[in-house]
């Protein structure tokens, strides 16, 4: 990997990523597709929209130029919210070099095809070093430089273990996972979950329905992920467990934030508006009822959020069906 890095998407996590490496001593380039955007945040030397009150290292070259964004990159980032991958990598791809190694932080999956980041990313770009970070990172707890700990999967060891050495600091502790599909899979689920904890929080529905909430709804996320042939150990590690009680307990998660705008009364599309940047579960929720379809897999918390968001349902119905079903022995539910 060179010294210069290429972060694309300017968004809050691809921001603290740039902020972090920069920090370390690294050249890096942070591109965004809205050059207004892209002017205000060098003038100002902070990304006001997404992560306000962090200052932008000088080391953090910035651009909305297609040309410039990979030249003389050793390692390329990719910070794009999932809806809006494959159109941003379209854009860019004829100008990334063949091979260049990439890591995704994008959490997420694409509506029309299903598929996880670094599948649409390895779609587009062809053949790569090719990585995922997940984990419990609020981003702007990552550039107070708080305690944290992430993974990075790849089934490139060496690769991993070069992020590994990359990204770790005496605050951020890295941990290597083989098991890519988990670790995608997992940081995509853990929103639609945190939907539904939002929800328990808005109706004051107390510890003990979060607690709930939680257990069960890493239960159907595990189950899911197995059935499509991840590793279930990896759901009870950093980027299953670890992302998914952050994004349920954080104030600071859109998730959760718009459950629990929902539990307060407002409708779907209201409370989706009060929130800046994406929401990703909405659109995840989407993608694992189609794939619990396919793998045959009971996914009740996350097909109650649907039913939420797209058909209507009451919250107040939603929680009776749950809390009305079969009764089943925990070890086979």
């Amino acid at each position: 990997m060179g010294e210069t890095i290429a972060v694309v998407g300017d968004g809050a996590m691809g921001t603290v990523c740039a902020v972090l490496l920069a920090r370390k001593g690294y050249q890096v380039t942070l591109w965004g597709h809205c050059a207004e955007q892209i002017a205000a945040m060098a003038s100002r030397r902070e990304n006001e929209a997404f992560l306000p009150g962090v200052p932008l290292p000088l080391s953090v070259g910035l651009t909305a130029d297609d040309e410039a964004i990979f030249s003389g990159a050793g390692l390329v980032i990719s910070a794009v919210p999932c809806r809006f991958l494959r159109a941003v990598w379209e854009r860019l791809r004829g100008r990334i070099s063949r091979g260049s190694p990439l890591v995704s932080v994008t959490k997420g999956l694409e509506n029309e095809t299903l598929l996880r980041p670094s599948e649409v990313l390895r779609e587009l770009l062809g053949p790569r070093p090719l990585a995922a970070l997940s984990g419990p990172n609020i981003a702007s707890e990552l550039a107070q430089a708080l305690p944290a700990t992430s993974t990075v999967a790849s089934g490139d060891t060496a690769f991993a273990q070069g992020l590994q050495k990359l990204f770790s600091t005496n605050w951020l502790r890295i941990y290597t996972n083989t098991d890519i599909l988990g670790v995608e899979l997992a940081g995509a689920t853990k929103n639609v979950i945190a939907m539904a904890a939002g929800i328990v929080d808005g109706l004051a529905l107390g510890d003990n329905a979060k607690a709930a909430l939680v257990t069960r709804g890493l239960v159907e996320i595990s189950r899911l992920g197995v059935a499509m042939g991840a590793q279930a150990e990896t759901f009870s590690g950093l980027s299953g467990l670890g992302d998914l009680v952050t994004t349920c307990i954080s104030p600071h998660g859109r998730n959760r934030t718009l459950g629990e705008l929902i539990g307060q009364g407002k409708a779907p599309e209201q409370a989706r508006q009060e929130i800046p940047g994406e929401v990703e579960g909405v659109n995840t929720c989407q993608s694992l009822i189609k794939l619990a379809r396919r793998h045959e897999v009971e996914m009740p918390i996350t097909q109650a959020m649907y039913a939420i968001l797209f058909e209507g349902k009451s919250v107040s119905e939603a929680i009776g069906e749950l809390m009305t079903r079969r009764p089943k022995s925990e070890k086979m539910a």
